[in-house]
């Protein structure tokens, strides 16, 4: 076994992780990206086909979080339902009357007039976006860390200095003076030429 993990802990393995952490986290936070558009386009689907009905608001609950949950009961095909949906945007007040969109298929699926799906939707996926950001910002600077940046961009070499025939440093002149030393080298000149 400590064999395999002294292979295993080479550079290009290291590599390799960080690469397979960063995609994992990639994909684990575009999850609930997805999964709100996939709801969107439902809400607007279900919007264009389902079934009109008039809910009532029976009960609005606060938690301690804070997180208001509304309770909507309809009647639908002879059958009373009741069902949730969370205050994201709007939140009704109790016995506010609600116009609906039904699911044929399945009626405890519906979509509001203020655009809000029916029950608690892509609260996992929510959380696994949290997963997903937390090993990104984990896997970045991990990743960053494993590339071999002096080989690929190596750094400049400072000028060197030659030495004169005196035995004086050699300092190279430029035509490109900082503006202090051509005021100096002005001054110097103007004192000689007196």
């Amino acid at each position: 076994m400590r064999a395999v993990l002294t292979r295993l802990n080479t550079p290009l393995w290291q590599a390799v992780g960080c690469g397979l952490l960063l995609v994992v986290g990639a994909l684990l936070l575009w999850l609930p990206i997805h999964t709100q558009n996939a709801l969107d386009d439902w809400a607007v689907e279900l919007r264009a086909g389902g079934e009109p009905a008039q809910a009532i608001i029976y009960d609005r609950i606060t938690t301690a979080r804070g997180k208001t949950t509304m309770y909507f009961r309809y009647d639908f095909d002879r059958r009373t339902y009741e069902q949730e949906v969370p205050c994201v945007e709007v939140c009704r007040s109790y016995g506010e009357k609600v116009r609906i969109w039904v699911n044929r298929s399945d009626p405890t699926d519906f979509v509001t007039d203020f655009e809000q799906l029916s029950g608690h939707r892509g609260r996992l996926q929510g959380g696994l976006g949290v997963v997903g950001f937390a090993t990104l910002l984990l896997a970045v600077p991990a990743t960053l860390s494993r590339i071999p940046w002096r080989r690929w961009l190596p750094r400049r070499r400072a000028a060197r200095r030659a030495r004169t025939a005196a035995g004086g440093a050699f300092t190279g002149r430029s035509k490109h003076k900082p503006r202090a030393g051509r005021r100096a080298a002005a001054v110097s000149k103007r004192r000689a030429g007196r």
